[in-house]
Order: structure tokens, then C-alpha cells, then sequence
């Protein structure tokens, strides 16, 4: 009977076993089963707030399925980012795992207080559905990755002009940076609200380039970005246009179009013939916008939501339980 742990911090053995894992799942599914925000969480060993569950079987020396939980906000409330993943190998041979992941970080937001829970899935398929149902999450917002061929035509530039941009200067622009895009993304769960060690985090990262770290200035105030990544790792290469965002006391001006285009050739120089970004599935202006500049879609994401509520009397966090 494979046994599950609850983890507050995670050692250099655990990490190593996860991170394992995550190669396995992503080589089969051709994508990464955790997001970018939950990766840096459990390489830092967990931060406040983080939950790492594992789940192991007698007879096997790694993992046979994670999930991963990181808290937002202070006080009752929070907010619970969720998401999880099962060895390829073991989904078969026994479908519970992954329910059984779910259901128990569940039990974690119950004891530490309950609050709205979102279980990211990328791609996903019937059985995410059927875990989700079986635990009681339902389906919510939807991420679509875009991508187009690279490089622009001539009708996908027009009209707009070339945009004056200079790239991110580490050391000096991050303050600048960090006001426009929590001003430009209050609304926005994951995006808004970074701060230095945030941003010092993606700067700390092997693809970070400052170079495809894109700023338009105006009246001497940072007035719109394209931040650009590349995925050298994907077959073939592929780049992203990672965050790009207008001050708000410049919308209005095209500018979000220029710096699209602006990024979208900073990676075609870079001798990129793919392009893709995310974009909620409701953000119908942003759709559009891409759309216009030859995007489609490739897939979709979804978070599964619930507002959980807390245990009467919350128990201990269990370290080890049997899955059944």
C-alpha cells in the first residue's frame, strides 16, 4: 500500500526525487506538470505557506506521484494554488493516486483554515474531470497557450510602427518595473503583487536575458514592457512572449500591439521559428489583439475551484497516511 507524506520543507533528497519525477511526467505529457511560480517554491525547499505531498509505494524507490500547494494572503481568506502529478508509469496501475493527492491537500486546507482553493491542470483531460468531481472542485477559469510562426509578415505588422525599446537594465530598472506591472495587473492572481525577491528570483533563472527584457519609455517614465523567454530545451526551440503589460496611464495609445510586435521580432532575430503565449480564456480584448497578429490556439489549461471551509477544530497535519 503506497504511502503518502506531508512536507513544510523539502530537503536536497526530496527534491531530487520530485525533480526526477517532474522529468519523467514531462517527457511523457510534453509539458512541465508545474508551473513556474510553484517550480521556484520547491526548489527553495518551501517558503511560508507550502505543502509538498508525496506519495511512494512499497517496491519503488521514487515517488509515484506529487502535489503541491502554496498559500497566499495572511489571516483567513487565503488563497491555495494547487496542482499535482502522477508517474506516468502509475496511473494505470492504480487510478486512486492522484484523487488521493488531491483529496489530502484538501485536508490540509481544511486544518490550516480553509479558503479558495484553484487546481491547475495543464492539458487537461477526462480524468482530471473525474478527480475533480470525485473531491468536490469544480471547473474554472481557462489559460490558452497561442502560438504562431515566426517571423511577422507584413500583415501581421501593419500598422504598427516601430516602437523605441531598450532592454531591462539589472540593478536599475527593477524598481520601475515592479510599480508598472502591479499596476497594470492588480486584478491579476499570480502576476500582481510581485516584489523584489520575485522578480530576483526570475532574474536568478538560467533563461533569464536581459537583452529580451524589453522597455518602452515615455516622458522619462517606463510607460510599457515585453518581457520575452526562450525554451531552448523544446524541439524545435521555441519562444515566449512572458509577460508584457502597459502602464495604465498609457493605455489607449496602441502601445500594447507595438511592444507584441517589438518582442515577437526580438525572437525571430534569435533565429526562433515558434511563438506562444498564455492568455485567460476570458481576457477577450487580449484574444483579440493576438488574434490579429496571427495567434491560435495550441491548448488549454484549467484551474478547478472550491471555497474549502476550515476544520471545526483543525488536527495536526498528518507526516505519513495509506492511501486507499
Amino acid at each position: 500500500m503506497a504511502q503518502l507524506e506531508v512536507k513544510r520543507q523539502m530537503g536536497r533528497g526530496d527534491i531530487a526525487a520530485v525533480a526526477e519525477l517532474l522529468d519523467v511526467a514531462t517527457e511523457v505529457d510534453g509539458h512541465a506538470p508545474l508551473g513556474e511560480h510553484q517550480w521556484l517554491d520547491l526548489v527553495h525547499g518551501g517558503r511560508a505557506g507550502f505543502a509538498g505531498l508525496v506519495a511512494w509505494e512499497p517496491g519503488h524507490s521514487h515517488p509515484v506521484g506529487y502535489a503541491q500547494l502554496t498559500r497566499q494572503g495572511d489571516g483567513r481568506g487565503h488563497n491555495w494554488a494547487l496542482e499535482f502529478v502522477v508517474d506516468p508509469h502509475h496511473r494505470d496501475t492504480d487510478p486512486t493516486i492522484g484523487t488521493t493527492l488531491v483529496h489530502t491537500a484538501l485536508a490540509v486546507v481544511r486544518a490550516e483554515g480553509g479558503g479558495h482553493v484553484h487546481l491547475w491542470v495543464p492539458k487537461p483531460g477526462p480524468e482530471h474531470d473525474r478527480i475533480a468531481e470525485a473531491v468536490g472542485l469544480r471547473r474554472g477559469r481557462e489559460l490558452r497557450q497561442l502560438r504562431r510562426p515566426l517571423p511577422l509578415d507584413h500583415e501581421h505588422t501593419a500598422p504598427s510602427p516601430a516602437l523605441a525599446v531598450r532592454p531591462f537594465r539589472v540593478g536599475q530598472d527593477e524598481q520601475a518595473w515592479l510599480e508598472v506591472n502591479n499596476r497594470a495587473f492588480n486584478w491579476h492572481a499570480e502576476q500582481g503583487g510581485w516584489d523584489a525577491a520575485t522578480l530576483a528570483d526570475r532574474e536568478a533563472q538560467p533563461w533569464f536575458d536581459p537583452e529580451g527584457f524589453l522597455l518602452h519609455e515615455r516622458d522619462g517614465r517606463l510607460a510599457g514592457f515585453c518581457w520575452t523567454k526562450v525554451h531552448p530545451d523544446n524541439d524545435p526551440p521555441l519562444g515566449e512572449i512572458y509577460v508584457i503589460a502597459v502602464d495604465p496611464a498609457f493605455q489607449g495609445l496602441g502601445l500594447g500591439r507595438a511592444l507584441a510586435v517589438a518582442g515577437l521580432n526580438w525572437l525571430a532575430d534569435r533565429g526562433l521559428g515558434t511563438a506562444m503565449l498564455y492568455v485567460d480564456g476570458d481576457n477577450a480584448p487580449a484574444l483579440h489583439l493576438y488574434e490579429r497578429l496571427g495567434f491560435t490556439v495550441d491548448h488549454v489549461d484549467r484551474a478547478y475551484t472550491a471555497d474549502v471551509e476550515a476544520d471545526a477544530q483543525p488536527a495536526p497535519t498528518p507526516t505519513a497516511e495509506p492511501m486507499t
